[in-house]
Parts: structure tokens; C-alpha cells; sequence
């Protein structure tokens, strides 16, 4: 059994030392147990502007586990981590995905293949709790996961990229054409044999969080479209709540024009201009969110380019 375990970069010198030399043992404690023949860590630098490549071929000639590919520009974490998987969807027996920063458990991986040769073709990793985020963080996700589930989207609470997935599972996914990524969220939809396993997620080993609010929140929004056409649905409800406040607001007005207590009222027209015009604009960025998806993928651009490699076999 060969695992690759693909980890996509992004600026990540100051952590890449020590994410390797933590996954070089895990590979080895796994063979030593048998659990696996073959193991090697699939580095994927996303268009780094530091020293991450320099690092990667370096390392990948002083160690036989260390492979990597470079991206001839930055496409974002999730396309970088498709990369990974779909090389190891033709190379590798499993693939475990996991971020360079650490923060993720590398012990819980141990759990991961023990469920792989028992047969499950699916192991997420998920946090037991979120004791190392924010007030602000902790809850925004708390809402973005309750949101996704009222929307009808099949996520797994608390997990983000950390899972396992065999090569089966891994061929399905990367059978999906759409450009849009939302992987959490493609990989829960495959209905294959799954389990979880959950650890205790760390504070960033080193470096900088590549995510700030305002990509996890384009990364929510991308979620949600991507997951569920409610929204546009929520749209029309809206349309017709506003269509039953119009009618009634008509009788309302005729009523009071027939009883003579008709009074010229500037607050209420401002009110009401200013609450349906902010309503229609909402309602204009959400299908423009969804339009903007369309744009995307009728263009069939491919995801990622490769400038080159090491240490892969064809």
C-alpha cells in the first residue's frame, strides 16, 4: 500500500523544516508497523514568493520521502491541494491532505490509514473543539457551519482538509469538472464509506495565517454558491413577501383615503425605499455571485499549470 500524504504551500519557509522532518517520521512509524509499503510527502507550492521551492528541492535530494510540485502561478489553496490529489489519484493507493502550518494533528494520521485497511474510503479529521480560535472566529464558523447545513449543504462540522481519501474516492473526486472549488464540501457528497477521527488542533507552528477574514469569507461564500441554489429561492420568497406588503399597504392607503385620515407621511416612503432598495440590491449580488460561478465555468480554463517537479515518477 503507498500513501502520499499532500501538503499544499504557500510561503511556508519558516515552517517547511520541521513539517517535514514531523511527516518523515509518521511515514516511517507506519511502515515500521506495517500499516503501509510506500509513503512519500507530496509538497505542492502554490506560486510562493519566498524560499519554499528552494526548500522543497532541497530537501526532496537529501530525502527519498520529499516530492513536491510547482505551480507556475498562485491559484489558491484549494487548486493546490486539487494538484496534490489528482497526482495522487494515478500514483498513490491513498492520499492524506494536510496544511504545512502544523495546526493539524499529525498523530491522528495513524487512526486515518488503521481505517483505510479496514476498508473505509473516506477518514475526515475534525476538531474535538476550538479552544485555540477567537471569540470572533470560533463563532463566525459556528455560523458558517449551521448556515451551510440550513442550506442543504453536506458538510462535516469542524473539519477543514485534513482527511484521507482512497484511491477510488479520490479518482470520483477529481471526475468533477466545475472550477469553483469547494472540496470539504465535494469530498462529503462522494457517499463513500467514511469515519472520523478527531484530535486536538494546535497553534501555527510558524509563520503567518494565509487566511484572513476577508478570504475566509470569500471562502464561505464560495461554499455556500457552490452547495445551494436556496438563496435564489429565499429571492422569490422575498419577492412575494414584499408583493403581499404592497397589497396590503394599497388597501391600507384606500381605507384611509375613504375616511378622509389620509396624511402626507415622508417617513414612511423613506423607509420603505430605503428597505426594498437595499432588499434589491442583496438580492442583485446573490444571483451575481451565481452568474459569476456560470462565467467561470463555461470558460473551462484549466486549474493549474505546472512549471515543474521532483522526485516524481511519470
Amino acid at each position: 500500500m503507498k500513501l502520499t500524504i499532500v501538503v499544499p504551500c504557500y510561503n511556508e519557509e519558516a515552517v517547511l523544516p520541521e513539517t517535514t522532518s514531523q511527516l518523515t517520521h509518521v511515514i516511517g512509524v507506519l511502515k515500521e508497523k506495517g500499516s503501509i509499503d510506500e509513503g512519500d510527502i507530496l509538497y505542492v507550492d502554490d506560486g510562493s514568493k519566498d524560499r519554499t521551492w528552494e526548500l522543497i528541492e532541497s530537501f526532496s535530494r537529501q530525502n527519498a520521502h520529499v516530492t513536491g510540485i510547482k505551480l507556475a502561478h498562485n491559484v489558491g489553496h484549494q487548486k493546490a491541494l486539487w494538484a496534490g490529489l489528482e497526482w495522487a489519484s494515478t500514483h498513490a493507493d491513498a492520499a492524506i491532505s494536510i496544511d504545512a502550518d502544523l495546526q493539524d494533528d499529525v498523530e491522528a494520521i495513524y487512526p486515518m490509514v488503521d481505517y483505510f485497511n479496514k476498508g473505509i474510503d473516506v477518514v475526515f479529521g475534525v476538531r474535538k473543539e476550538r479552544t485555540t480560535d477567537t471569540f470572533f472566529k470560533k463563532n463566525t464558523a459556528l455560523t458558517f457551519y449551521r448556515l451551510m447545513r440550513g442550506l442543504g449543504g453536506d458538510i462535516v462540522y469542524n473539519h477543514a482538509d485534513f482527511r484521507l481519501m482512497s484511491r477510488r474516492a479520490l479518482q470520483a473526486l477529481v471526475s468533477f469538472p466545475e472550477r469553483n472549488l469547494f472540496l470539504r464540501g465535494m469530498v462529503s457528497s462522494l457517499g463513500f464509506p467514511s469515519a472520523m477521527v478527531y484530535y486536538d488542533r494546535k497553534e501555527r507552528f510558524a509563520g503567518e495565517s494565509k487566511y484572513p477574514f476577508s478570504k475566509m469569507l470569500s471562502f464561505a461564500m464560495d461554499g455556500i454558491t457552490s452547495f445551494s441554489v436556496r438563496p435564489l429561492r429565499y429571492i422569490a420568497y422575498l419577492g412575494m413577501l414584499f408583493m403581499l406588503i404592497a397589497v396590503l399597504a394599497i388597501v391600507y392607503g384606500i381605507c384611509s383615503y375613504v375616511d378622509g385620515q389620509a396624511l402626507p407621511g415622508w417617513t414612511s416612503l423613506i423607509v420603505s425605499v430605503w428597505f426594498i432598495g437595499g432588499a434589491i440590491l442583496l438580492a442583485c449580488g446573490i444571483i451575481g455571485e451565481y452568474v459569476g460561478k456560470i462565467y467561470k465555468e463555461v470558460k473551462r480554463r484549466p486549474r493549474y499549470f505546472v512549471e515543474k517537479s521532483v522526485n516524481l515518477e511519470e
